[in-house]
């Protein structure tokens, strides 16, 4: 495994809720991770971790390896990928996202 995909491991791996996102949740630089920050708030998660990968170019093309997904933005809840944008709006419709986050990352 080479070092920037350890750190991708080790991010998703030790925090409940991680966004890799275009921008900072407080100032997202897209709309796709705009509306997946607007997803997390609304499904009640207000502690989670967002990595810029506009800061990082390793990072930004290292998680589109690791998790095998070519775009950005990318959730990952309890270490497992689970999706970009278009996926948690799917799964927030559905209920299936505020199950998966339910009792992690609340305030």
């Amino acid at each position: 495994m080479s070092d920037v995909q350890q750190r991708i491991h080790a991010t998703v791996t030790g925090n409940p809720v991680v966004l890799y996102m275009k921008g900072d949740a407080r100032f997202p630089q897209c709309g796709f991770s705009a509306t997946s920050v607007q997803i997390l708030k609304a499904c009640g998660v207000e502690d989670f971790v967002t990595v810029n990968v506009l800061a990082d170019e390793e990072i930004r093309n290292g998680v589109k390896e690791y998790a095998n997904w070519p775009t950005i933005p990318q959730l990952y809840i309890k270490g497992e990928f689970v999706g970009g944008c278009d996926i948690m709006k799917e799964m927030y419709q559905t209920g299936e996202l505020q199950q998966l986050v339910e009792g992690i990352a609340k305030v």
